[in-house]
């Protein structure tokens, strides 16, 4: 596979090291629909490079069921069902057991801890993710983690002495740009909006000392179990959201595994299958591909639409918002999950568990073809627009060098050949750091995530225009 297409993996880092460095440590919880993850980052304040200190994976469905007395809030994909107190329970389980492998104090050590979720399926509107990010604090704060380590700060002397000097807190003030992009004037778009938030940072932060400058424009997407991400055009100083995902990734190939090999179970993926696939490419009969691909949708979401893929979307909002939200689907909200499951099945018995991920990658390979096309026919992708990829529906097996050699644009010359792309392993954790730094605005100058690929650093742009904001008045701490 091309060095192009290499899946860029965070660097480790010693803890001794974080003791006499600039570093700035963040713990990243995600509860997802198939994994649990905490990921420990720290990102080196003068060079922006991010590193990863300790990281723990669980599988979701593992969480204990609702006792007697608990309502449950919501449900993953495979309906496993989730309460308050179940989910803040595994929360400060696994964000304990990392710290404590890591070797690191939470009141010294840590700096900051950002919660995520993309489990949407279970609930009614976007609005509601708001109980499961109050059940993720909730298992934060059991952890030990002081609701000051979850908050923005407004002012630098809220921060460790030893990082103050890294905040522009004097100058600026956290306006919900996250590396520059602005999100949706209506967030309630797409349930896991906070997702595409994330992802999209962490691009920008993961390819720091690797000499790719991955700044907007860019069109980012994370293929876990459900589907997230967003497009952003090349506004200066801040970005402007213009496209948003929602729907089934994962999913997808989890049904097929599930088909194929009924040991594992229900609530079964493709993790269960194997820990390394293969990338060798292996020879697929185009009609297996047909028959997944003819049950998948990849479209604008519609306007009368409450779901798409399972996931809770509001049209109207992104309408409001100017933001085109595109959505993958199977059937009818997962109506063709099964009949994908009977299709694994077939595959297995034709030519057993290799050939079904050699349909994996293939399946996934033309749904990635296909977003990009509806995206284009929409005018959402510009000269300058960089791809990324992150999830392990689209970073495993084949699927990156498959992208990176054969994904086309609508006139029919190679995305890579023009346009820039990455894959990045854990992007969400990555993203998680980089909005730390935002939310407390410990920017780097001389190694810049905000602005356009090739400008300066956009600081005097943001003061200018917090300035204009606040009637021409600087900002002024002691």
């Amino acid at each position: 596979m091309s060095t192009k297409a290499r899946v860029i993996r965070p660097r480790s880092i010693g803890v001794s090291s974080l003791r006499t460095g600039p570093f700035y440590t963040v713990a990243s919880v995600e509860l997802g629909n198939t994994t649990t993850k905490c990921i420990i980052a720290s990102t080196n304040l003068k060079t922006a490079e991010i590193f990863e200190i300790a990281k723990e994976v669980r599988f979701t469905r593992d969480v204990r069921p609702p006792e007697k007395g608990e309502q449950v809030f919501g449900r993953t994909v495979t309906g496993v069902e989730l309460t308050r107190q179940s989910v803040s329970e595994l929360v400060s389980a696994i964000l304990t057991s990392v710290l404590s492998k890591a070797r690191l104090s939470l009141d010294s050590d840590l700096h900051f801890v950002v919660r995520s979720t993309g489990v949407t399926a279970g609930f009614a509107q976007p609005s509601e993710v708001g109980e499961m990010v109050r059940a993720l604090a909730d298992g934060c704060l059991a952890a030990g983690v002081p609701p000051s380590k979850m908050a923005a700060s407004i002012a630098p002397e809220n921060l460790p002495a030893d990082i103050r000097q890294f905040s522009w807190l004097r100058k600026v003030y956290f306006d919900g740009a996250v590396a520059s992009c602005l999100p949706p004037s209506n967030t309630e778009v797409v349930a896991n909006e906070m997702e595409g938030e994330l992802v999209t940072a962490g691009m920008k932060g993961a390819v720091k000392g690797t000499g790719i400058d991955f700044r907007n424009p860019a069109m980012v997407l994370d293929f876990g179990t459900t589907l997230a991400g967003r497009i952003n055009d090349g506004s200066y100083p801040y970005a402007k959201t213009i496209g948003s995902f929602a729907g089934l990734a994962g999913a997808i190939p989890d049904a097929l595994a599930r088909g194929g090999v009924e040991a594992i179970g229900p609530a079964g993926c493709v993790l269960d299958l194997t820990t390394n696939p293969s990338r060798r490419r292996i020879q697929v009969d185009p009609a297996w591909i047909e028959q997944v691909q003819k049950q998948i949708r990849v479209e604008v979401v519609p306007h009368s639409a409450k779901r798409f893929g399972t996931v809770p979307v509001n049209p109207d909002a992104a309408e409001e918002s100017g933001v085109l939200l595109i959505g993958v689907d199977a059937g009818s909200n997962g109506s063709a999950i099964r009949e994908i499951e009977h299709v694994g099945a077939r595959i297995v018995e034709a030519g057993g568990t290799e050939l079904m991920m050699g349909v994996i990658d293939q399946v996934q390979f033309h749904t990635m073809q296909r977003i990009l096309r509806v995206a284009e026919e929409h005018g959402l992708i510009l000269e300058e627009t960089s791809l990324g990829l992150t999830g392990r529906a689209i970073i495993t097996g084949a699927k990156p060098s498959m992208i990176l050699n054969g994904l086309r644009t609508r006139d029919g010359s190679l995305w890579s050949g023009s346009h820039q792309i990455v894959f990045v392993e854990d992007g969400l954790a990555m993203g998680a750091a980089v909005a730390a730094r935002c939310m407390n605005s410990m920017g780097t100058r001389e190694n810049p995530m905000g602005g356009r690929k090739g400008d300066s650093c956009i600081m005097g742009a943001r003061m200018k225009l917090q300035k204009e904001k606040r009637g021409g008045h600087p900002i002024h701490r002691s």
